[in-house]
């Protein structure tokens, strides 16, 4: 039987598909409330590990070099095996890395932690995203793929701003143990609703790693690192703003986040149906409106209620931007499809990592809490031109067939 025939008697009937779609995003959920309520409750945790504010934004960057390491060693050495049974180690994984943050007794073992933590990440979503897929009908392929992608969306929307007000009242690492609740629960889901779903039998290492050297590959991974990394220069520093240059109360912070929430499910849903119309076209407009939009929040910033617009209107095409630059990887990246599918969480959380460092390289170097939007206006620009390039070899690329 070949791979495509074992995916095809594998594909459930559409209210299995449904659930098992739904099984995947709540990792995503559980997965996307670990990455961000870091951000939502930094100054508790720079208080309970005893260092200032730009020092514990690292452990912002230590989860996001998880991802980055984790991603491409995983998906090149695991692309054989069944992908439930993938699933389910991955989550176990994450499940000790959260248990190691929870039980962190001090700065130093809790950024080997949250490191720890990142480590499945990306291959989780790689692998998800080849499964949703995998259920589908292929004109449909973007729309599975952004629900997986809407646990992300769902937990900026509810349970980051949950489990950061969980973590202000009843201290930070109260969060992390309701993130135990979420991983545990997606086992148990995955065990009852996902399909067993073959590996491909003909992976090997090197085939996967053959993705790296197709110039689009790291042109697309290029967008997401530097583009996307603007928004997280902003993002991992939303706590201070909201507090230090909006002048609102801590007690605001979580509404900030949900308006980051809101915007994350309209643009993910949104990112869906654009890419099965026009992926490329997309991606190109959704980096422009980020660029835009970040350059509104350094003027923006100061008022409460243009900071909360502005939070929403982001995280729309930001959300946009992660789906359609997750299906350009798939699709670029071609028979290696769980390295191509990975990547982009590794590079989305590169950019993570940049975007943390660059923000708080610029707030340690005096220039205010604003002055990370400007990064972030930087590192769009950069993408933009990245997706110029990309552009005019694809034109090439087209001519020549």
């Amino acid at each position: 039987m070949t791979v495509a025939a074992a995916r095809t008697t594998a594909v459930p009937g559409t209210r299995q598909a449904v659930l098992a779609i739904a099984a995947l995003s709540l990792g995503a959920v559980g997965i996307g409330v670990s990455e961000f309520v870091t951000m939502g409750l930094l100054p508790e945790i720079a208080d309970g590990v005893r260092v200032d504010i730009p020092t514990a934004g690292h452990l912002v960057s230590a989860y996001a070099f998880g991802v980055v390491v984790g991603a491409p060693v995983i998906a090149a050495t695991a692309a054989t095996l069944p992908r439930k049974g993938l699933l389910l180690t991955l989550l176990g994984a994450f499940l000790v890395g959260t248990v190691l943050t929870v039980a962190a007794p001090g700065y130093g073992t809790l950024l080997a932690a949250r490191f720890v933590a990142g480590l499945p990440h990306g291959a989780y979503f790689g692998v998800a995203s080849l499964v949703a897929a995998s259920l589908v009908a292929p004109q449909h392929k973007g729309r599975a793929v952004s629900s997986v992608m809407l646990g992300l969306s769902v937990a900026t929307l509810a349970g980051v701003p949950a489990a950061t007000w969980l973590g202000q009242h009843l201290g930070w690492r109260t969060a992390f143990v309701a993130v135990l609740g979420l991983a545990g629960a997606t086992v148990v889901a995955v065990l009852a609703a996902v399909p067993r779903t073959p590996g491909n039998p003909a992976a090997t290492v090197r085939s996967e790693l053959g993705a790296l050297r197709r110039p689009q590959v790291w042109l697309t991974l290029g967008v997401a690192v530097v583009g996307f990394g603007g928004f997280f220069a902003l993002y991992t520093y939303i706590a201070p703003l909201t507090t230090d240059v909006a002048g609102l109360d801590a007690g605001f912070v979580p509404l900030v986040l949900l308006a980051f929430g809101v915007g994350g499910v309209l643009g993910t849903v949104l990112g869906g149906k654009l890419a099965d119309v026009a992926l490329f076209g997309s991606l190109v407009w959704a980096m422009a409106a980020t660029g835009v939009l970040l350059g509104a929040v350094y003027w923006g910033s100061r008022s409460p209620v243009s900071l909360v617009a502005l939070a929403f209107c982001i995280t729309v095409v930001t959300s946009v931007l992660v789906v359609t630059l997750q299906l350009r990887l798939m699709e670029v990246a071609r028979d290696a499809e769980l390295l191509g599918a990975a990547l982009n969480h590794s590079a989305l959380n590169a950019a993570n990592g940049v975007g943390a460092i660059l923000g708080g390289a610029v707030v340690a170097a005096g220039w205010g809490y604003r002055s990370t939007a400007v990064v972030g206006v930087v590192l769009a620009l950069l993408g933009l031109g990245v997706l110029a390039v990309s552009a005019q070899l694809r034109r090439a690329e087209l001519r020549a067939r």
